[in-house]
This record gives C-alpha cells, sequence and structure tokens, in this order.
C-alpha cells in the first residue's frame, strides 16, 4: 500500500445522463468538455491520453485505466456528489421552504429543551436562544437548503450543530447548513433577512458579515451516513487529506485545507503528497464549477489546462504502489444557457506504476470511488459502491 490521490475536477461533465429528462430535461444536451473544447480552443494532452481519447472520441489506447460513472443521487448537487464520491447514496429529497416544516422544527426543538421564539411576527424564522437563527437558505433553489445561522459570539459552533442536528432530523430537505461566524450579531442577522424567491425568508449573509476569518460551516445531507464513509473509516488508520472545497463539504477530523484558487489548491496537494509515505488525498478543484456558473468558457478551458499541465508534471511523482483517480462530481455546461449544474456522467482517469490500460466500463454510481480506496487500504466497506481495485492493477 502507499498513496491514493482523488482528484476532482469539479463540474467536469462528459455527456448528459440516459436519465436526464427525468430530473431536468434541458441537461439533455449537457456536455461540459465537448462543448467546451468546440467552442475555445483547449489543449489537455495528459487527461486526454489517461482515458478522455477513448471516453469521448473513442480513439488511441490510454495509459491507464478508464470509464465514466452514473450520478446515483438525485439531480447534480456537488455537496450530495462528494457524499456519493466517498460512499454514500443519499436518499432522494424533498423541497420544503420554512412556512411549511417551521411548526415541527419549533417543536422539535422545544422537546429538547431550546428557546424558541419568532423574531418577526409574521414570518417563518425562528430564534434559538436568542443566539441562532433557522431560516431558509436564500442564495440556494427554493426548497432545497435550511440554513442554521450562528452569532458565534453567544454560542459555540458546537452548539450551533445540535441545534443543526435536530432541524435536520425533521425535515427532508436536500441539507441542512449549519453556519456561523465571530464577527457578526444576532441583531446584525436579522436586520439583513430578506425574501427570496417562491416564498423564501432567509439572511443576506455576505451583508451579515458571516464569512471570513474563523467562519464555520457545516452541511448535513439527507440520508447521509458518515459514519459509513471513506475518510471516516479511514482517518483513524491512515492521514487523510481534504484539499480545496472537500475540506467544506466532506466531513473529517484533521488535515482540513479549505482553498479555492487553482494553484494554492494543487500546491497543497503536492507538499502533503511529498509529505507522506501512505495516505489518501482528497482533492477538489473548485473554480472549474465556479467557472461553468459564470459561464466563462474562456476561464473553464484554461483551468484545465492548469491542471494538465500540473498533472504532467505530478504523474511521475507517484511510487510504485501509489493511485491517481481523476474524476469529477456533475457537470456545468456554461454553453446551454443557464448557469446551473448538469446532470451528467462523470469521467474516471485512473493511473499509476501497477495501474493498466483497461476500461472499467460504466460505473452504477461514483460511490465505486469511495468502495476502491477502501479496498486498496483493507479498511470496512463503505455504505456503497463496488471496488474497481482489481479490474486496474496489474498481476
Amino acid at each position: 500500500m502507499g498513496r491514493i490521490v482523488v482528484l476532482v475536477l469539479d463540474s467536469f461533465g462528459i455527456g448528459a445522463m440516459d436519465d436526464c429528462a427525468d430530473f431536468e430535461p434541458g441537461d439533455c444536451i449537457a456536455n461540459t468538455y465537448e462543448h467546451i473544447r468546440k467552442k475555445v480552443p483547449i489543449a489537455i494532452p495528459t487527461m486526454y491520453s489517461l482515458g478522455l481519447n477513448q471516453l469521448v472520441d473513442e480513439t488511441g489506447t490510454p495509459k491507464g485505466a478508464y470509464g465514466k460513472a452514473r450520478l446515483a443521487h438525485y439531480g447534480a448537487d456537488t455537496y450530495m456528489g462528494h457524499q456519493e464520491i466517498v460512499g454514500s447514496l443519499p436518499k432522494r429529497p424533498a423541497k420544503r421552504l420554512m412556512k411549511d416544516v417551521h411548526k415541527n422544527i419549533a417543536t422539535s426543538l422545544l422537546r429538547e429543551n431550546f428557546k424558541v421564539t419568532y423574531p418577526f411576527k409574521d414570518l417563518p424564522i425562528l430564534l434559538i436562544d436568542d443566539a441562532i437563527i433557522v431560516a431558509d437558505n436564500i442564495e440556494s433553489t427554493p426548497g432545497n437548503i435550511i440554513n442554521v445561522t450562528a452569532d458565534l459570539t453567544k454560542v459555540s459552533f458546537e452548539y450551533a450543530l445540535k441545534v443543526g442536528s435536530v432541524v435536520r432530523k425533521v425535515v427532508d430537505t436536500s441539507r441542512v447548513i449549519t453556519l456561523g461566524g465571530p464577527h457578526t450579531s444576532i441583531a446584525r442577522l436579522l436586520s439583513v433577512v430578506k425574501k427570496g424567491e417562491a416564498g423564501q425568508w432567509g439572511i443576506d449573509s455576505p451583508k451579515a458579515g458571516l464569512y471570513g476569518q474563523d467562519y464555520q460551516v457545516r452541511h448535513l445531507g439527507y440520508g447521509v451516513n458518515v459514519q459509513r464513509q471513506f475518510q471516516t473509516l479511514a482517518e483513524s488508520k491512515i492521514p487523510v487529506y481534504r484539499i480545496g472545497k472537500t475540506a467544506d463539504v466532506l466531513e473529517g477530523k484533521h488535515l482540513a485545507y479549505s482553498i479555492v484558487n487553482t494553484a494554492e489548491v494543487l500546491q497543497q496537494l503536492k507538499e502533503a503528497f511529498s509529505k507522506e509515505k501512505h495516505g489518501a488525498f482528497l482533492v477538489n478543484v473548485q473554480e472549474t464549477d465556479l467557472a461553468g456558473h459564470a459561464e466563462d468558457t474562456n476561464w473553464y478551458a484554461s483551468l484545465l489546462e492548469e491542471v494538465d499541465d500540473w498533472l504532467e508534471n505530478f504523474i511521475p511523482l507517484l511510487k510504485e504502489d501509489d493511485i491517481l483517480i481523476v474524476t469529477a462530481d456533475h457537470g456545468n455546461d456554461p454553453t446551454i444557457g443557464h448557469s446551473k449544474h448538469t446532470r451528467e456522467y462523470t469521467p474516471l482517469m485512473v493511473t499509476g506504476p501497477k495501474v493498466k490500460p483497461v476500461s472499467i466500463g460504466t460505473r452504477n454510481t461514483m460511490a465505486d470511488i469511495g468502495a476502491t480506496l477502501s479496498d486498496y487500504f483493507r479498511i470496512e466497506s463503505t455504505e456503497a459502491g463496488t471496488s474497481f481495485l482489481n479490474q486496474i492493477l496489474k498481476n
């Protein structure tokens, strides 16, 4: 055993999934990589030779194992996608607004001996212990997320998480996000409450001064069993690094580096990789997704080229037992007329000295990656997924 790197190019889809019409019919024309390269000259020879050549053009002999994965989670979501990658099969959520569920949430919190009040007479917003606000997430699609926002000068983040955990048990939304910072106040949070879309009421988080130094956040997904995810099963046995957005969306105890800039993400990975002879590295390049949201094909193409150049220099550093998996979590086609994620197959490109050039086909779930990681480190299997380790290693 050596080291495994899972490098997630956030939103790097390679074509609409066959069930796209059941989720978002507009996604059926999506193909993030294909449409970018048709619009912008792009050179990514390293990834192309690792399997994109076969996956998108059915040509050439890849230098490593290759395949693609279906999204088993509902829709196309970065948070849920990463839960799936590390071995979960998130349940299908429902859309709920606070106006529909605030009474049930209030009842459950009162039952747990929290103080619950309504700071606005006619709005479905809860104030808990004069320090925490439960409201709609007005930055997301209506009904997807409920926020639990804390003034961390009044309560600890761990205390806020207790409130978040109660809310999570009550509602079946995609996510409950517990967040907070020490540079705001309850008065300021309440002063920036505003109406969102379709009956949402929530906090304008940027105006509230939440973000910045010592800001804390925890995403709680619906139907996500963190205890059976790879990083949780592995952390007591090996170093598990979470670099980039994985530091925010995957739970863990140590070695988390929340970085957005692509060059800094890759530099942190290289530095951490050089320190360890044995360990796992769960890495997310977030800026590709930001370029997709911005509908900016030039920026997206430049980021892919930046990663590809870096991979060319990094791959020779892999030792005999090391494995590199390059993949994605969904699509985000910047050419189809909207800025949302797209439900697309994700590529699987696997390389390392012992990895043979073989097709691993279309995987039923991205959770196969988490299962493969557990198999590699010989630890308890993840909740979901089928390992492809034996398919890719040379005899």
